[in-house]
Parts: structure tokens; sequence; C-alpha cells
């Protein structure tokens, strides 16, 4: 290229840059996109950066032990925890017992999951559609409303308090039974094998039933059409529920918290609950990058299963012949295997804490033995709950805190959300939606437990500009915000792909600002959308319990931690109906999504 003309080039080259960047500047999705990327780096990103430095850092109060001064790099906490005579006890014992908890639940939750997905999809088994909608259930309810239920029911002399019913009927429950792995792994199972349910039953619903009766034409037995087709075909959604099923193991805190504490059973959620509680943050921080790292590895794998699913793809349409096995003479005793599962499930978890709220002895079913006293009574003989859970202003100051912390945080969610789907989508710098993507979907691969030690890590003291804001509302809700995003993000950014510019266009010609635009155009048409981006993260935040255990004081006690310290002071009854108070709320939240989405329990079962 000549001299000239390569001048030429640079000379025209500077029109179109100035034209492209007037485009750009004309075009608020730009701007917010960049405003976003900011809030999100601040409230997602910092937090996961802090607890990694927090872990090779000396931290306050631990210049003698490490003989460094403090924010001076060490490897004495990863020492102390990986290498050390205290390493066992720190991290290797609950570890193992982490993942002897998970690996257990997801082949519990796949046998009975599997099993129950295929009798509902797969045959005309008496009472499908009751069953289809109530095998789901118990995945609405927090996982630890059925470790209250079982403690009301085995709970021994090993801790202090009331008796279980079964102990105070004159049966001796021994503690493998009452508590530690074996409880922990039978509720894990009934909570997450809806789960399963769901998932599989998507997949066995897809599938064409065309291949199927093609090889039972053929003389192929069903054990071939099991293990060269079925299982072939549903493997990418067997695959994912278990490691869904396994991540979320991970991060558990209120089941090990309830029935492994008793008997010293520790994971690796309630060894970081135990560290920040005796102030080793340093170690802390090493527990919740183990945590972090086993979560992302974990969901990273399920993201490359869900592309891998893609592959799986069935030629032809719907099967014409039908679909389910008539089980004949079988069908209505085929009906006993869903009709336990949600007796173990719904049905008797819900009816022994109800119970157990009403009695004023344990396990005592006699007439003189029930009152309303722990709901609504007066003068209680106890020494810090004097009055019935309805008539105790602690208990309504819990739900104030409870409605405005997740309240807010879900609506702001919602609408972050929504505006995430936007910037996205309308941005012009494909880099930064990129970005803004990832980084709003970067909570999921952290358990909770983790991703509140990290935003302890961060907020627990004045950072520049920022206060201290640990004891504070704002934490919790501020935190709330960054870990339900990935759910408010996507929701937002799928709304977004399918409304068109035409109608923001022809506003903008009328003369329409941005901030009219949204007001008056995105926000009527993406109104369900919206609404499901702020319902998803508070039923979701009105039974939590990793964030709010972590992160909230006495001041800013939520009806998750309110039911614990309830636990701690051996108050069964109160905390018992606390939880009830909780699952009805969380039921009737999902139901509240299901009207406005029009969209119902097991849409994955039914057709």
């Amino acid at each position: 290229m000549s001299y000239p003309t390569e001048i030429r080039h640079r000379q025209a080259a500077w029109p179109r840059f100035r034209h492209r960047l007037s485009i750009v500047s004309h075009e608020p999705a730009n701007l917010l996109a960049a405003l976003l990327l900011m809030l999100f780096s601040w409230i997602i990103l910092a937090p996961v950066v802090s607890v990694l430095l927090n872990a090779v850092l000396v931290q306050n109060g631990d210049e003698g032990r490490t003989g460094a001064t403090e924010g001076t790099m060490t490897a004495y906490y990863l020492l102390r925890t990986l290498t050390s005579r205290m390493s066992e006890l720190l991290l290797w014992t609950p570890m193992l017992n982490t993942l002897a908890v998970a690996l257990s639940t997801v082949v519990g939750a796949m046998v009975v999951g599997v099993s129950l997905a295929w009798l509902i999809n797969r045959t005309d088994i008496a009472g499908r559609k009751w069953f289809a909608t109530l095998l789901i259930v118990p995945f609405m309810l927090p996982s630890w409303t059925f470790a209250l239920a079982w403690n009301t029911i085995f709970k021994n002399h090993a801790i202090g308090g009331q008796p279980g019913w079964l102990e105070a009927m004159g049966i001796q429950t021994p503690n493998w039974i009452a508590y530690g792995y074996f409880p922990i792994v039978v509720i894990m199972v009934l909570h997450y094998a809806p789960l399963v349910i769901l998932i599989v039953g998507n997949a066995l619903k897809r599938m064409d039933s065309q291949m199927e009766e093609c090889a039972r034409v053929l003389g192929a037995s069903r054990n071939v059409i099991a293990f060269k087709i079925i299982i072939p075909l549903v493997r990418p959604a067997l695959l994912s529920a278990a490691l869904l099923i396994f991540a979320d193991c991970i991060g558990e805190f209120a089941l090990p918290y309830i029935l492994g504490l008793p008997v010293h059973f520790d994971t690796l959620s309630t060894g970081l609950y135990r560290a920040i509680g005796t102030r080793q943050s340093g170690v802390a921080a090493v527990i919740a990058t183990v945590i972090m790292v086993m979560g992302m590895l974990t969901l990273m794998l399920d993201m490359k299963m869900l592309r891998e699913a893609k592959r799986f793809v069935t030629v032809g349409g719907k099967g014409v012949m039908e679909r389910r096995r008539n089980l004949g003479r079988w069908r209505i005793a085929a009906g006993a295997m869903p009709l336990l599962f949600v007796l173990l499930g719904v049905a008797i978890p819900l009816l022994t804490l109800f119970l157990s709220t009403i009695m004023i002895l344990p396990g005592r079913f006699t007439t003189d033995n029930f009152t309303l006293a722990y709901w609504i009574g007066h003068d209680l003989d106890t020494v810090a709950l004097r009055s019935g859970i309805l008539l105790t202003p602690e208990f309504w100051h819990t739900v104030g805190n409870t409605l405005l912390i997740v309240g807010s945080a879900s609506v702001a969610c919602g609408v972050l959300g929504l505006l995430v789907g936007y910037a996205v989508m309308r941005c012009h710098f494909r880099w930064m939606a990129a970005c803004l993507r990832q980084l709003t979907f970067l909570p999921y691969l952290v358990p909770g437990i983790a991703f509140a030690a990290a935003f302890l890590s961060l907020f627990a003291v004045a950072r520049g500009p920022v206060p201290a804001l640990y004891g504070t509302p704002l934490i919790l809700v501020l935190a709330l915000i960054a870990e339900k995003m990935p759910y408010a993000s996507r929701s937002g950014i799928a709304a977004m792909t399918q409304l068109g510019k035409e109608a923001e266009e022809a506003a903008r010609i009328a003369g329409a600002g941005w901030f009219a635009r949204i007001r008056r155009i995105v926000i009527p048409i993406q109104a369900a959308p919206l609404a499901t981006g702020v319902l998803l993260p508070f039923i979701s935040g009105i039974k939590g319990v990793s964030l709010f255990v972590i992160l909230a004081t006495p001041a800013t006690d939520v009806l998750t931690t309110y039911s614990l310290r309830l636990i701690d002071y051996n108050y069964q009854q109160a905390a018992n109906a606390v939880v009830l108070m909780i699952a009805l709320i969380s039921w009737a939240g999902t139901v509240l999504i299901q009207r406005i989405t029009g969209t119902g329990l097991a849409d994955g079962l039914e057709k």
C-alpha cells in the first residue's frame, strides 16, 4: 500500500469511528450495561475475590500466630487447614462427611425419583394426575421442615429439652437413627427426589416413543429397550439431576446443624459456621474456598452435560401408539409407592409439626394435652418466650424484618434482572454483554454458605467510602440480590429476547425518552416475567438459611434465624410453629407464581 493511500484510509476511518461513536452514545443500553457491570463487580465478584485473598493474607489478630504483619501474604491458614494436626478436625473429616451425605443422597434420590418419574410418565397408574402434582410438593418446602419433624419424633436424651414422641412413649431411639448421617440422607432424599422427577419426567415426556415401538416390533426385550434406547436418551437428564443435587448438598447447612451437631457430625458448612463463630477468619476463608471450588466444578460439569444433551435429539414426530404401559390389575397397587412418598414427604412432616405445636407434653395424644397456648397463649412457663408465637412481639419483628429485607431484595432482583436482559440484548459491545451475562450467573456456581462467608469478608469492615455493613439490613439485602441474580437475570434475558425494537423505535421517533420507554413500553409488556423475577427470589429468600445464619444478627433476625434461635433454646413447639408459617408463605408464593405464569407444578409431567 502506498503512503498516500494509507493516509486516505486513515482519514476515512476517523469519520466512520465518529459515526459509530455517535450511534453508541445515543443508545442508553451501553451506559446501562457499564453501570450494571460495575454494580455486580462490587456485590458479586469482589466478595468472591475477597474470600480468596483472605485465605492467603494475615488477618487482624493473627499477627502473633503467623509472625507477620496484618495484610501480608502467608501460607499459615492453608497449612493449618490442610496439613496441620488440626486439619482432620477442620477440613478432612467434615469433607468426608459432606461427600458421604452428598453421594448417598444422589444415589437415593435417583433411585426413588426415576422410579416415580417412570410410573407417572410411562404407566397408567391410578391417580396419576394427582400424584404428578403432589410428588413435587416436598421440594417446595424448606429442607429443615423435615429435620424438625424428624427431631420431634425421634429426639432422644442425647441433647436436653423435651424428649421426642417415641422416647416419651417409652421407645428408646438410638443416636444413629435420631441424629447424624442416616436421618440427614433420608431427609435429603425426600427433599431432592422431586427434582429428579421433574428433570427426568421432562426427558421421558419429550422422548419419541416410535423407536421403542420399532424395537418392540423387531423382537427386542424390555431390558434391551431400557438399556439400549431409553437410558442413553435420558442419560443427560440423569447426570444433570445428579450433579445439581450433589452441588446443593455441598452447601446444605440447616440439616447438619439441626441433626448433625448433637452427635458432632460435622460437614463443610457447619465447619465454616464454627470457624466464623470462633473468629478464625483465615481458616473460614480456606473452607469457603474449598466449598466454592467443589460447587463450581460440579455445576460447570452440569453445564457441559446440558450442552451434551443437545446432541441427543430423536427424529420423527410424536409416537402415534400409546406411550403408557397398561398395568392392568396392578394399576391400583402400583399407586402404593407414590402414595407412600407423599405421606413421608408431605403429610407426616406437616402433620407432625402442627400437632407438636398444640401439645403440652410430647407424645401424649390425650385431649387434656392439647392446647393453643404456643400460638395464642399468655404467661407460658418458659423464660424467654412468655406468650404464644402470634402474640410475641419478637415474632412480628422478625416477620417485619423478613418482609422488608426479602421483599426489598426481591423487587430489586426483578427490576435489575429485567434491566440486565435489556442491556444484554441492546448493548452494542458484545464483550460487555457477555461479561454481564456471565457475571450475573456466577453466584449460581457458589454454594450459599460460601457466598455468605465471602460477603462477610468484604463488608464486615469499612473499606474506603463504604462503611462496615455487618449488623445492618443493607448487607442482607445486597447479599440476597447478588445470590438470586442468576434466576432474575436469566428470566430477564429470556423475556427480552422475545421483545423486538419496533415499539421502542416508534416511541423514540414520537419523542419519548429512555425512561418513558422503559416505564410505558418495556415494563408493561414484560409484566409477567418481572413478577416472576420478583416472586422467585422472594420464595427462595423466605425459606433460605445459609445467607442469614452467617450475616444476620439479633437485630436483623428473620424468620429462619428466629426459628433456629428457638431451637437453640429448646423451644421446640414455638420453633415448629414458625417453620409452619414459613412453609405456608413459601407454598402461597409458589401458587401465586403459577397463577401469574399460567404454569403448574407438574408441567414437566403433564401433557
